[in-house]
C-alpha cells in the first residue's frame, strides 16, 4: 500500500507528487485541504501527529518531510533514476536542495502566506480560527498560521524575505546559465524541488523573473512543465492555485 497525503501540487506537497509521477509509481492520492485545516483533523493526526503535509505511508512506514520523501521514493521504487550517478553532480543536486529548502523556500513561503494563505481564511469566524490555531500540534506552525491570519509579519521580516527571494532568483539564473538542469546534464530531484518552489515566480515576482531578465529560469521552468509527469501532477490540483502553471504553455 502506498498513500500520499497532500495538498495542491505546489511547494512541499508537489515535490513527492512529481517525484512519484516521474518514477511511474502508482499511489493512492489523499487530498487534504490546507485552507480548511484538514491537516490538523483528528483522523490525520492519527497518521501524522505533527499535522504537517505531505506524508507518505508505505505499508507500515510513515514518512514526512518533502525532500526526504523524494529521496526515499527515488531509492525505494523502480523507474528512471532521479539522482545523478556522477558524485559531483550528486553533490550539486543536494547543495541546491538544501539551498531551496533552507534559504529560498522560507522566504517565498512567508510572502505567500502574507498575500494568499492569510487572506484566504481571515474572514472566517474569529472563534473558529482561534480554535483551529490552538489545535495545531507544532508551536512553530501555530506561530506561522497566527501571523498569516492576523497579518502580523513585521516589515523587517517581509523585507528580508523579499531580499532573499531576489538573491535566490539571481543565483538560480546564474546556475542555469551554466547547465541545463540544477545538477548538470541530468534532470534530478533538485529540479523537482526547485520547480515546485519557483514555477510561479514569474507571476508572483514579475520584475525579478521574466523572459528578459531571467531567460534561463524561464527556459528551465517551461522544460519541466513540458514533461508528461508534470502535466499529470498538476491535473491533480483542485483550486485556482494549480491553474497558474498554465502560463508556462505560452
Amino acid at each position: 500500500m502506498l498513500t500520499l497525503y497532500h495538498w495542491e501540487p505546489n511547494a512541499n506537497s508537489g515535490k513527492p507528487m512529481l517525484a512519484l509521477m516521474e518514477k511511474g509509481v502508482k499511489f493512492d492520492s489523499h487530498y487534504l485541504d490546507l485552507l480548511n485545516f484538514d491537516q490538523h483533523s483528528p483522523d490525520y493526526l492519527k497518521i501524522n501527529p505533527n499535522g504537517t503535509i505531505p506524508a507518505l505511508v508505505h505499508d507500515d512506514l510513515m514518512l514526512t518531510e518533502s525532500t526526504a520523501i523524494m529521496e526515499y521514493v527515488d531509492a525505494a521504487f523502480p523507474g528512471p533514476s532521479l539522482t545523478p550517478e556522477d558524485p559531483v553532480e550528486r553533490w550539486r543536486m543536494r547543495w541546491w536542495m538544501r539551498f531551496f529548502d533552507q534559504y529560498f523556500a522560507p522566504s517565498l513561503s512567508m510572502i505567500g502566506w502574507q498575500v494568499f494563505v492569510g487572506p484566504s481564511v481571515r474572514d472566517r469566524d474569529p472563534e473558529l480560527l482561534k480554535a483551529a490555531i490552538e489545535r495545531i500540534p507544532l508551536k512553530e506552525r501555530r506561530i506561522a498560521w497566527s501571523k498569516a491570519i492576523y497579518n502580523t509579519f513585521s516589515p523587517e521580516e517581509l523585507a528580508e524575505s523579499r531580499r532573499r527571494v531576489a538573491v535566490g532568483t539571481l543565483c538560480l539564473e546564474e546556475a542555469l546559465s551554466e547547465r541545463p538542469w540544477i545538477a548538470g546534464p541530468t534532470y534530478s530531484l533538485g529540479d523537482i524541488n526547485g520547480f515546485n518552489l519557483g514555477y510561479a515566480l514569474p507571476l508572483a515576482q514579475p520584475l525579478l523573473c521574466n523572459d528578459e531578465k531571467t531567460p534561463h529560469i524561464m527556459k528551465w521552468l517551461r522544460a519541466i512543465y513540458a514533461r508528461p509527469a508534470a502535466k499529470a501532477t498538476w491535473t491533480m490540483g483542485r483550486t485556482q492555485m494549480a491553474q497558474r502553471i498554465t502560463f508556462l504553455e505560452s
